[in-house]
């Protein structure tokens, strides 16, 4: 493990990368191209999570008040072009989606359309509501490829709407082909039809700069330790509780807040806003669920605050060029036909890419050979990236392939030396 390098705020605002990455708890030695599945603690959040923990081991005071976190909500809310209201510190994407899937007012009259290429969690959520309420579940799968538009990906939706559909459900960037989704197009297309939508947003948060009201979505649920770099257990839940006319103006959905001890003891809850004022707190409601972990909300925040004093528009920068570096030496290497991620239309490129490793066409469908082949890159190489499967549209098999995801931390000397060892290991095993 690294030595503990801490620079101050004004530091990291003109800081080199290479001085920044040296800010991470990262191991010298392996090569870390996976943040899509666990990004890399700065020292000083580790610091953090390990003090409060120590504050509040054998501490008498009472838990209760600080689990509703209202001044890290509050800070990591502003993060995100919303209020305190509105933001919830849960424990990771999962059981944010979990918690807004079980609270919305869904019956065997509904419809959700969503797309085959979501993640398990989303996925296995609405399945549960289906079994549960009755609930039909529409599935579209979404076209892959460099040539891939945004224009392709807002059909794809507008197709399979149904007078019935009553949620529409997508990833902020799909987590199998690195497909940053055109969030506010959809949203869009969802508010002309009075649709709700839900966004699996488990890689947004640290990856761009965003302001969910300006995207006009009604629900999102993130991660807090992929590309926000906070600890374990740590994931943001929003829900829009307000109306900015100018952003959405559907009205608010009802919504029942799962899992919270604040919910009324007798009666229903105030009735919704119909303006820019809430009438209640929901993330108050939905944050007390009991004791919490004031130690990982601690760190949570302290991520946040590093990722401000560094810039959030310059890490987006920053990753996505490395995204679009990683896209033209896998081209480079394996061609652009061997590309499941869009390349030539730059509205919908994310820092993830997911490529055929092999020539051979039918070795897209092995699992046994992809997963050997990520396997020996990590134990040979310590290279770390994963596989990831998912449907192509026409295709009779489920496809599997070779998954890298840069973060502000990598380098594009460690692209080149990963791309270069990937594509022998391809000709080795071929």
């Amino acid at each position: 493990m690294t030595q503990s390098v801490r620079l101050d705020a004004d530091t990291l605002a003109t800081a080199s990368w290479e001085s920044i990455r040296e800010i991470f708890a990262l191991d010298p030695g392996t090569t870390h191209l996976n943040t899509g599945t666990i990004g890399a603690m700065p020292h000083e959040v580790v610091e953090v999570y390990e003090r409060v923990t120590r504050e509040w081991t054998g501490s008498l005071a009472n838990i209760y008040p600080p689990s509703l976190y209202p001044e890290y909500r509050a800070q990591i809310a502003a993060d995100f072009g919303v209020d305190q209201d509105e933001m919830v510190i849960c424990h990771n994407s999962t059981e944010g989606i979990a918690r807004i899937i079980a609270g919305l007012d869904l019956g065997p009259d509904d419809e959700v359309l969503t797309t085959t290429h979501e993640c398990f969690s989303v996925l296995s959520n609405f399945n549960l509501a289906h079994n549960r309420f009755g609930v039909k579940v529409n599935l579209v799968t979404l076209p892959s490829g460099p040539d891939v538009t945004v224009e392709d990906v807002v059909h794809t939706f507008e197709a399979a709407l149904t007078p019935r559909t009553k949620v529409m459900a997508f990833a902020a960037t799909t987590l199998f082909t690195g497909t940053r989704m055109p969030i506010r197009e959809l949203c869009d297309l969802a508010q002309r039809h009075g649709v709700i939508t839900m966004i699996d947003a488990a890689l947004m948060p640290g990856m761009v700069d965003v302001n969910l009201r300006e995207l006009g979505v009604d629900f999102m649920a993130g991660s807090g330790s992929k590309f926000q770099c906070g600890p374990l257990g740590t994931g943001l839940l929003y829900a829009r509780n307000k109306v900015f006319p100018e952003h959405n103006p559907l009205p608010l959905p009802r919504f029942w807040p799962v899992i919270s001890t604040w919910y009324p003891l007798v009666g229903d809850t105030p009735a919704r806003t119909k303006t820019a004022v809430e009438t209640y707190n929901m993330g108050d409601y939905l944050q007390s669920a009991g004791s919490a972990s004031i130690a990982r909300a601690a760190a949570l925040a302290k991520a946040c605050e590093i990722w401000n004093a560094i810039g959030r528009g310059r890490i987006e920068d920053r990753i996505m060029e490395l995204g679009r570096y990683a896209k033209q030496r896998v081209a480079e290497h394996f061609g652009e036909s061997s590309l499941y991620t869009p390349l030539h239309d730059t509205r919908l490129h994310a820092p993830l890419v997911a490529f055929k490793p092999f020539r051979a066409p039918e070795d897209a469908w092995n699992i046994k050979k992809v997963m050997a082949f990520v396997d020996r890159l990590e134990s040979a190489h310590r290279i770390w990236i994963r596989w990831v499967e998912f449907e192509v549209p026409g295709s009779p098999h489920m496809h599997y392939a070779a998954r890298i995801c840069t973060h502000l931390f990598n380098s594009h000397d460690e692209i080149d030396r990963t791309l270069k060892i990937m594509a022998g290991l391809a000709d080795e095993m071929a």
